[in-house]
């Protein structure tokens, strides 16, 4: 709540704040600005990937404290050199059009999956573990890769609850439903979300990400059925299931239609265009975006109070994980704005040779060094600030990174969701699945040992990936 009242009060300060002299907006110069001010966004990304591993007590109590802390280490600094104005714009900038329709998009989908209940039990056989995992990969494209994972996970640990061999069920359930599937739409992974709002159109990621998306997906399905087959055979007859198999329902389906206005609500807000802005302290704000949030709102408010609390109860349904993300993200939205802006100097900033290993000497993109570099970032720090950093590296332009530059931005959009599944910080539907199957009774591989899974099965196919589509 301290973050928040932080926040709210940076931006009444640039709201009232007098609107400067013609020049334009008080940004930030990215091509004066030294690597030391990207400091505090690397210094909360190490905190999200090393605190829970190595401090796990004081992170889960105090992570929102260590994340306004980082934001201050930027904000304060920042405002006492380069001026208030300056800062008050850049925060209201960032927080208006990038990190309040962001967490308003989470919270909704959020929501609305939490109301979702699969009740019943299948039997885990290799062809329906299989059948389940295509379905949650289909869905994690609609409803979000932590919608499918946290609607998904548990029928599953259900249906294997009488397999002896069934960790690996859980590993490939994270690289499929909790990573790859996101690929398909702006609604499936916070990465491709926060290109949405840069511009990028809603169905770009399923037209330009569909082959891509395709062939990793067949191939680890293909390769789980096989994995799969071997382990239930060796298993045997077992005498005794714990739950038996019993008829599948759905309970909350008034969510299903609600799940379908999300999706009418955001891709309205990016066909419709009636040009009506307003414009507060220079950030320019469109009609069709308030319209947007507002009704996500909404549709988060009728969730509530059409599902029973008894459904929410059964999905073991609290708003931690949303507060959590909520927070640390606007310590990350806010850390990151001086790394943008050293991007988007190019070759004159400082970090010109990031720009010089990613680019030819003619200027082009090297395709395949942004689809390794945002992925290995990705599957160690956030994969949503790690798609902000090349797509700006990338020069920033919607229209050119899906016009000319297509092959580019798709190689970083794969980059930034296929190799979040390298490890368990990569995304943070990884994690939860961890934690909700290891509350399940369920021993699932240490930090290393999922690498061990991941660095066997997807680096492989990852290079596959790069010779036919980023060459």
């Amino acid at each position: 709540m301290r973050f928040a009242s932080i926040v709210l009060g940076l931006g009444i300060a640039a709201a009232a704040s007098p609107a400067l002299a013609a020049g334009g907006a008080p940004h930030i110069e990215g091509a004066k600005l030294g690597l030391i001010w990207i400091l505090p966004f690397a210094g909360i990304l190490l905190s999200i990937a090393l605190l829970p591993l190595f401090a796990a007590s004081f992170w889960h109590h105090h992570y929102g404290k260590v994340s306004a802390a980082w934001a201050l280490a930027f904000v304060v600094p920042f405002a006492a050199i380069h001026g208030l104005p300056t800062a008050l714009y850049e925060v209201k900038h960032t927080l208006v059009l990038e990190y309040i329709p962001f967490i308003i998009l989470l919270l909704a989908l959020f929501t609305v999956t939490g109301g979702i209940r699969i009740v019943g039990n299948l039997h885990g056989s290799p062809s329906m573990n299989t059948a389940l995992l295509a379905i949650g990969t289909v869905l994690a494209g609609w409803m979000g890769t932590t919608g499918a994972s946290m609607l998904l996970i548990r029928p599953m640990i259900r249906a294997n609850d009488d397999r002896r061999h069934k960790v690996h069920v859980f590993v490939f359930f994270i690289f499929l439903v909790s990573n790859m599937g996101g690929a398909l739409t702006p609604l499936g992974d916070p990465p491709l979300f926060l290109g949405f709002l840069k511009g990028v159109s809603f169905f770009w990621p399923t037209t330009h990400l569909f082959m891509e998306m395709l062939l990793c997906c067949t191939v680890l399905l293909g390769v789980f059925y096989a994995l799969d087959s071997y382990w239930y055979r060796k298993e045997g007859h077992l005498k005794v299931d714990p739950t038996p198999d019993t008829p599948i329902s759905l309970q909350g389906g008034a969510n299903i239609v609600l799940m379908m206005a999300i999706v009418g609500v955001v891709l309205m807000s990016g066909t419709w265009k009636p040009g009506i802005t307003w414009t507060i302290y220079h950030v320019e704000v469109e009609l069709q975006n308030i319209v947007r949030d507002l009704a996500l709102l909404a549709i988060t408010f009728a969730s509530m109070k059409l599902t029973p609390k008894a459904t929410r109860d059964g999905n073991g349904f609290t708003w931690g994980p949303i507060l959590e993300v909520a927070k640390l993200f606007a310590g990350i939205f806010l850390t990151i704005i001086p790394a943008i802006a050293i991007l988007k100097a190019g070759r004159e900033g400082a970090l010109a040779p990031l720009v010089a290993l990613v680019t030819r000497a003619d200027g082009s993109p090297i395709d395949a060094w942004y689809f390794w570099l945002s992925g290995i970032l990705s599957s160690f720090l956030d994969n949503a600030p790690t798609y902000l950093v090349f797509f700006n590296l990338a020069g920033g332009d919607a229209a050119q990174l899906m016009g000319p530059l297509a092959s580019t931005l798709a190689a970083i959009s794969c980059g930034a969701v296929f190799m979040g599944a390298n490890t368990y910080i990569g995304n943070a539907p990884n994690f939860m699945v961890k934690a909700v199957v290891e509350d399940a009774g369920i021993r699932m591989p240490s930090f290393f040992g999922y690498m061990a899974w991941s660095c066997a099965v997807l680096l492989p196919l990852f290079v596959v990936v790069t010779l036919i589509f980023f060459l």
